[in-house]
């Protein structure tokens, strides 16, 4: 099964028999996705601590930069002029945008939404701004992404039914917007769905989303501080409804046990600023779940952080020493957890696409999570409340 639009192809190569798992190819005009896949996050055109090479190097097909910064700074177009962001940041491979619609409305007070857009003042100096539809489309396009996301309405949660409804129905109105604006035919433009962890509303804006002439579909509103189980539900929910022919990003997922649970309903993508922010504070993902690389424990521990990984830091380094270079306040340490980190969670990717194209996929994730202890609640909540506060904080990862 194949989906094709001038520039962009994707391709359902197989889906697991005992569960919704895909595994796919999507072709850009800077590369092969091969999905299920995982996203690093490069909010400001950069992974955080790591060269371009270094993420190449940890396995990443593609990456995602944010709309709202790189607006804000250095400018879309003056990215524009560099001649667009791969050549502006040296990444030669498949580059996502965000809208910004996320960044605009988690500031609260300083923004205020209209049927036409958002009005909103900049984090930075304060300054007033406005994004419509329309703008974030040529926002997006000044920056060159092959992937840029329509700009919508995320509602906060909790809150009504009345509220999410308007929400999902203006992010609809603003979509068939997005869709007139959108010039480049050299951009895949992705739909999101919307509706909160309202069932009904779920599935309409599945329906609605999957009608348009969109090259793939965001899940969008989850992972914001509701129950996993929910977050899974609603993700199964949609799936459910969603042409089979273009691919499904779940957008600010990352956890692994999430990743895993998330294939197996069916999402062929996801990003998650969770492994570089964990690796810059000393905690390191494991088969296990995590550990902390600053316990007296590792001082004197000769083994790499995950006996049979490929990572660099794996290869070369003993946890005595990525101990040593935290106690000591080393950026070393910082980047070479990051590496790690970053490769766990692209090659859990590439090992549930084996299995899939195997078939065996319900088996790898009974395994993985039989072992895998899960994020703590601390660490969850942690990283909700910077994501929540991040626009407050000048270049704040998000």
């Amino acid at each position: 099964m194949a989906y094709v639009m001038e520039s962009f192809q994707f391709t359902l190569e197989h889906t697991d028999r005992a569960s919704g798992a895909r595994a796919g190819v999507f072709t850009t005009p800077h590369g092969v996705i091969r999905t299920p896949v995982f996203m690093p996050v490069g909010t400001q055109a950069t992974v955080k601590t790591l060269t371009p090479e270094e993420v190449v190097e940890a396995g990443a097909q593609i990456i995602l930069a944010n709309t709202y910064h790189l607006y804000l700074r250095p400018g879309s177009e003056l990215i524009a002029d560099m001649e667009g962001i791969h050549r502006f940041m040296s990444w030669s491979r498949p580059i996502l945008t965000d809208s910004g619609g996320f960044q605009v409305f988690s500031l609260g007070p300083n923004s205020r939404i209209d049927e036409e857009g958002v009005t909103f003042r900049s984090h930075i100096d304060g300054s007033q701004h406005r994004f419509t539809p329309e703008r974030a489309i040529e926002i997006q396009e000044q920056i060159g992404a092959d992937i840029i996301m329509a700009f919508d309405e995320c509602a906060p949660q909790p809150t009504t039914w009345e509220y999410t409804r308007a929400a999902m129905e203006r992010t609809h109105r603003w979509l068939e917007r997005c869709v007139a604006a959108k010039k480049s035919a050299d951009q895949a433009l992705f739909g999101i769905v919307q509706g909160g962890v309202e069932e009904d509303l779920r599935r309409e804006s599945a329906r609605f989303v999957g009608s348009m002439p969109v090259r793939g579909f965001g899940i969008g509103g989850l992972s914001v501080g509701e129950p996993k189980e929910q977050m899974y539900e609603m993700t199964a929910v949609v799936t459910a409804e969603l042409p089979a022919d273009r691919p499904r990003y779940l957008m600010g997922v990352g956890s692994p046990e999430d990743l895993i649970e998330g294939v197996a309903r069916g999402v062929d993508m996801f990003d998650c600023v969770l492994p570089t922010r964990l690796g810059r504070n000393g905690a390191l993902l494991v088969p296990t779940g995590r550990l902390n690389i600053r316990n007296a424990q590792f001082a004197r521990d000769e083994r790499p952080i995950e006996e049979g990984c490929d990572c660099y830091t794996c290869q070369r380094f003993s946890r005595a020493y990525l101990r040593h270079l935290f106690r000591a306040e080393e950026i070393l340490g910082l980047r070479l957890a990051t590496i790690h980190n970053v490769r766990f969670l692209i090659r859990l990717m590439e090992r549930a696409r084996e299995a899939i194209l195997a078939d065996r996929f319900t088996l790898f994730r009974e395994e993985f999570l039989a072992t895998f202890r899960t994020i703590p609640h601390e660490i969850r909540a942690a990283n909700r409340a910077a994501r929540e506060r991040s626009l407050g904080r000048p270049g704040q990862e998000i």
